[in-house]
């Protein structure tokens, strides 16, 4: 471990003053300006009364600073996946204080001249909370001491700290989820690398970030599945390292990085509740990190590890092989029963990813008259010509008679639903939540999603209007049409659904209704969300043409 590696809870006390912190509004700051910015807001902090804080900031540098002015201050942190209205009203009935950019303007002060004196923490009694989404999507608290991450800093930095050596830190990862937390803020800290503040929304972004410098990419497997033949290769072959969490990197995704590239992605496994457990390159097996310990106790797998107190029970199944690494196979909470048959989702998206026609798939269950399973897809290019040539419905079917080799018929997808990508949250996970509210849409009140094209700030969905729509009787019964306020509502349901929308619309502007909507039309609804504005444009058109357009105008947030 290198000389100037520190552990967390002394990296204010101890660090340089000349030492580079983080990159940030385009300059670097250093640690001398670090020590005054928490020096001031531990000032501010200690004259409040409130003791727990919902920290959240769009930039990783200006949570740094909370986070360890918080920490001095001896408040309690609880640090929010999100900043959105309902994760607000849920941390604030947990009775915390919101922190950080929380829909409205927060000075940092990060240029503060305060160099009052600091102590080391306590790594035992410093305690912070992260507030992340569990399977079931319900946000729940999970407690963590500073000792904790002061161990697996120093776990990471053993196993990677001379192939980093000086490299920057960019990430296309929130430091808001435990992963990017570590990765991006706390390791580089105790390490003393410099991180970069933003999030490179991409890999074009990311590579015009990284100067004459060395650096390294925190990235997740949804982020490295989308690089393809146009992406910066020259420029990713020179980072000294790629880091993923948050699922298994497809072989496929493995492969072509290191055929364009020669870098082995490392691969990172692990969860909120234990910090990392092993990690992978190139290979299909897993080793441990230091420390840890795997062992099954009546077909469950149970964990020792030097960050937590006790065994701690995994929700995932594996296997040991024989030289002691191990091989994932998927979440037990993964396999569902429909209509009494077992069924692994995991292993009916490997097999839809095994078809020359499917790049990625995520499946789910949902409870209509019965459960069923639904299937989001991207296609490969090849999948794209084959759905243009013979349509959607006989290209489900061909879909459907391939699994058909594997799987029961009462077990195959019923709902179907294409995307340009699986959409993911700012964590980079897989947004389950999206995901379920396209596809298990309620036929009597909304048209069924049949694709779906999402861009930085626009998004395109082919639509088929359902017959059975509660709205045609009534408008009207001979010759049955969607009425103009029903497509307004589409607009906007879709509109909250893509766009960081938390409140209704206040009026409207430039509505046109040009040609009528029938039953079983196929149609397409371009939705462009104008964030300085705060405009919803609107456009639902056909093969016929344009049927309507219009803007909804939403108040910008106080």
């Amino acid at each position: 471990m290198p000389d100037k590696f520190i552990a967390l809870s002394a990296c204010l006390t101890t660090r340089p003053s000349t030492a580079r912190i983080a990159y940030h509004a385009g300059h670097y700051y250093h640690a001398d300006a670090f020590h005054a910015a928490v020096s001031y807001w531990v000032k501010q902090l200690n004259a409040q009364p409130f003791q727990r804080y919902a920290l959240y900031t769009d930039d990783a540098y200006p949570f740094a600073v909370l986070l360890f002015a918080l920490f001095n201050a001896g408040k309690e942190v609880w640090i929010a996946g999100n900043n959105h209205t309902g994760t607000a009203q849920q941390l604030t009935q947990h009775r915390c204080q919101l922190i950080g950019d929380w829909h409205q303007a927060f000075d940092y002060h990060l240029n503060s001249t305060d160099h009052a004196a600091l102590l080391p923490l306590n790594p035992d009694n410093t305690r912070l909370v992260i507030f992340t989404s569990g399977s079931t999507g319900q946000a729940k608290p999970i407690e963590k001491r500073l000792i904790q991450f002061e161990r697996e800093c120093a776990t990471l930095e053993k196993q990677w700290g001379k192939q980093l050596g000086n490299a920057e830190i960019l990430a296309t990862v929130s430091h808001q989820h435990i992963y990017g937390l570590l990765f991006r803020v706390l390791w580089p800290l105790s390490a003393g690398r410099c991180f970069h503040s933003q999030i490179a929304m991409n890999p074009e972004l990311l590579v015009n970030a990284i100067g004459n410098h060395p650096a390294c990419w925190i990235a997740s497997p949804a982020q490295l599945k989308r690089l393809d033949n146009e992406s910066p290769w020259q420029r990713l072959a020179q980072l000294t390292a790629i880091f993923s969490s948050g699922g298994a990197l497809p072989d496929t995704a493995r492969q072509q990085i290191y055929s364009h590239s020669q870098q082995q992605v490392i691969e990172v496994y692990g969860s909120s509740e234990t910090g990392g457990i092993g990690w992978r390159q190139q290979d299909s097996a897993w080793h441990t990190f230091e420390g840890m310990a795997l062992s099954c106790v009546d077909d469950n797998w149970q964990l020792q590890s030097p960050y937590l107190e006790e065994i701690f029970c995994l929700d995932d199944n594996l296997s040991l092989q024989a030289d002691g690494r191990f091989i994932l196979h998927g979440r037990k909470d993964r396999i569902v029963k429909i209509e009494e048959k077992r069924l692994s989702l995991s292993e009916l998206e490997r097999r839809l990813m095994d078809t020359l026609w499917i790049a990625d798939a995520f499946t789910l269950t949902m409870l209509k008259n019965r459960e069923m399973v639904g299937a989001a897809i991207v296609l490969t290019e090849s999948g794209l010509e084959q759905l243009t040539a013979i349509g959607r419905n006989a290209f489900i079917k061909q879909l459907r008679a391939q699994l058909h080799n594997w799987f029961d018929a009462v077990v195959l997808p019923r709902k179907w639903l294409i995307l340009n990508s699986i959409p993911l949250t700012a964590q980079g996970k897989i947004n389950q939540p999206l995901i379920k509210a396209l596809i298990d849409t309620d036929s009597q009140k909304l048209p069924q999603v049949q694709r779906v094209s999402v861009t930085a700030n626009s998004v395109e969905l082919m639509l088929k209007v359902p017959e059975e729509l509660i709205y045609f009787p009534d408008h009207f019964a001979d010759y049955p049409i969607l009425a103009g306020v029903v497509q307004i509502a589409w607009a906007e349901h879709f509109g909250l659904c893509f766009f960081t929308i938390d409140q209704p619309f206040a009026m409207m502007e430039a509505l046109k209704f040009v040609q009528v909507i029938r039953p079983s039309d196929t149609l397409t609804l371009t939705l462009t969300w104008n964030n300085a504005s705060h405009k919803l444009y609107f456009n639902f058109c056909s093969a016929a043409g344009t049927h309507s357009s219009g803007r909804l105008i939403y108040a910008t947030q106080p």
